[in-house]
């Protein structure tokens, strides 16, 4: 039985195109991240010894793309030794790929770039709320519950509670109820610089010389029987984007520098 399980694991985690996508979309995005701006990567030591699967990462947002790509990198030059740095990608030859992430349905349709990018991992779900449309749900679909819990039954999920990047925007309740049903390891990221350096999409530069922040903090000591809204204010207070952050003026943010 043992042997049968390691046989289906293999194949469970063995992703072929995903690795080739990681590794054109790692090459493509590195001189932006580590060359043209300076990536500074703190607390991959939380990590390091994480196990493969039921481990989620909570994390601000400020782009569509480049946050998610630096994660994926980070995670692969985790892989290969790295600590706290990126170094030469030669890690991208043999990436990490037990990891998923969480992104709108519409977001991840939108283009070409988005859809090849949805092969490395992409967990599409749909948006809460939609600024077109006059449509309100109170909480994800079904479906997209479904397949978050199957992705943390194997690897690493990604999720950014806020949906959306506009900086002290309130989290979403369903990432609190997932973390209850699930019980997974849940490590809080806060990243910056990120806005400043690339567009909304984060796929074009538009500054040069530009300190992007990548701060992985310990694991959260969550109590799984909380309520969902105790749990949702101790995540929002991790990733430094609750409302005494805000109004304490905790965070670099200032009310001019706030990206739209």
């Amino acid at each position: 039985m043992h042997f049968k399980n390691n046989i289906k694991d293999w194949f469970a985690n063995f992703h072929p195109v995903r690795k080739i996508v990681y590794f054109v979309v790692g090459m493509v995005s590195y001189p932006g991240l580590n060359i043209i701006n300076k990536l500074k990567i703190s607390g991959t030591e939380h990590i390091e010894k994480l196990p493969r699967k039921n481990v989620l990462f909570v994390s601000n947002h400020q782009t569509y793309f480049a946050d998610v790509i630096t994660f994926l990198q980070i995670f692969c030059a985790i892989k290969w030794g790295k600590k706290n740095r990126l170094g030469v990608p030669y890690y991208l030859l043999n990436p990490f790929t037990r990891v998923n992430y969480v992104a709108a349905e519409q977001t991840m349709k939108g283009s070409f770039v988005s859809r090849l990018f949805l092969l490395a991992g992409g967990i599409t779900v749909k948006r809460t709320w939609n600024k077109d449309s006059k449509e309100k749900r109170k909480g994800l679909d079904a479906s997209d519950t479904r397949k978050i819990f199957k992705a943390l039954e194997n690897n690493w999920v990604i999720t950014f509670p806020q949906g959306t990047t506009k900086p002290f925007a309130p989290g979403r309740k369903g990432t609190a109820l997932i973390i209850k049903q699930t019980k997974p390891i849940v490590v809080p990221v806060v990243i910056d610089g990120f806005w400043k350096a690339f567009d909304k999409k984060g796929l074009k530069l538009r500054k040069r010389n530009t300190v992007l922040s990548v701060r992985f903090k310990e694991p959260l000591p969550i109590n799984y029987d909380d309520t969902s809204e105790n749990i949702l204010a101790q995540i929002m207070d991790a990733i430094e984007q609750s409302k005494e952050y805000m109004i304490n003026g905790k965070h670099q943010w200032t009310n001019e520098s706030q990206p739209n």
